[in-house]
This record gives C-alpha cells, sequence and structure tokens, in this order.
C-alpha cells in the first residue's frame, strides 16, 4: 500500500508540472530547413560562401589550421564576434585567455562548427536558431533569431 501511495504521489506531481517543461508563450521552434532561405541571403549578402552541414549549420573555413582538433571535451580558446543578421553585435572576445570553455557546454552550433577545424583555424558559421538559442532567446538574442560567428580558435585543451 506505502508502494502504490508513493508512486501515486510521484505520478501526480510528474503530471502536475508537465505545464512546467511546455513553454507558456507558445514557442515553437524552427528547423534549420525552414530558416535556410534567409541564411542563404545573408550569406549572399555578405560575402560568404557557405557549406551546408548536415546538421543545417552553414559555414565557411577561411583557415583549417594545423593543429590539434576539438573533441566534445576539449577547452577552446577562441577569439569570436558574435552578430544577428541585422549586425547587431551581440557579444566579442578578443582576448583568448578569458575563454577556456568546455566545448560540450556551449551551444550546438559551435559543438558542430569548431571541430570542423584546427588549432589556428579561422570558421564563420551561420546558425540556425535551432542551434543556438532556440524560441525562446538569451539575453539580447531574441527568440528564433539566426545568428552569425566568427571564430578563430586559437588553443585546445
Amino acid at each position: 500500500m506505502k508502494r502504490s501511495t508513493v508512486t501515486l504521489s510521484l505520478l501526480f506531481i510528474l503530471f502536475a508540472n508537465l505545464n512546467c517543461f511546455k513553454s507558456s508563450d507558445g514557442c515553437k521552434p524552427k528547423s534549420p530547413n525552414a530558416e535556410a532561405a534567409a541564411m542563404n541571403a545573408y550569406c549572399s549578402g555578405n560575402g560568404i560562401t557557405p557549406t551546408t552541414h548536415s546538421s543545417g549549420l552553414f559555414y565557411q573555413i577561411l583557415d583549417p589550421g594545423t593543429g590539434a582538433t576539438a573533441s566534445a571535451t576539449s577547452k577552446i580558446f577562441i577569439t569570436y564576434v558574435g552578430k544577428l543578421t541585422d549586425g547587431t553585435t551581440f557579444d566579442q572576445q578578443s582576448d583568448p585567455s578569458k575563454t577556456g570553455w568546455p566545448l560540450n557546454q556551449l551551444i550546438e552550433g559551435w559543438r558542430v562548427g569548431i571541430p570542423l577545424i584546427k588549432k589556428g583555424g579561422h570558421i564563420l558559421l551561420v546558425v540556425p536558431s535551432s542551434m543556438g538559442y532556440g524560441c525562446n532567446g538569451y539575453g539580447a538574442i531574441p527568440g528564433n533569431a539566426i545568428l552569425y560567428f566568427d571564430i578563430t580558435l586559437v588553443d585546445v585543451q
């Protein structure tokens, strides 16, 4: 009897809180395919000749680098600029010593794109919103925002 009461209580708590896992604002993530035309237009208008990754990420390798390749558990030291497609810079870092982040803790667009280059490499990423901050956004980044990053992989540990 005690076991069934505990089980029923846990199920009640789970079902009562399911709405916490759903967005109350009707947020619906866009698929990379739904954003492909806008991403292509951004690339065309900004002199980017992209390659399309199977994930939906657009990228252009400017310098492949020659050192180590980052893995999921690598710490990466980078310089970068992050922009919205309207040209607004939302983040940047020119001092790689202030980075040193585990790759597996970063947005999916970076987890897919950064391992495409080696230490010393330089890549441009056009990230579909689902591989960035999704339909909820983050800070100055609005929901469903396609993101542009110019990244140099300075070091990999």
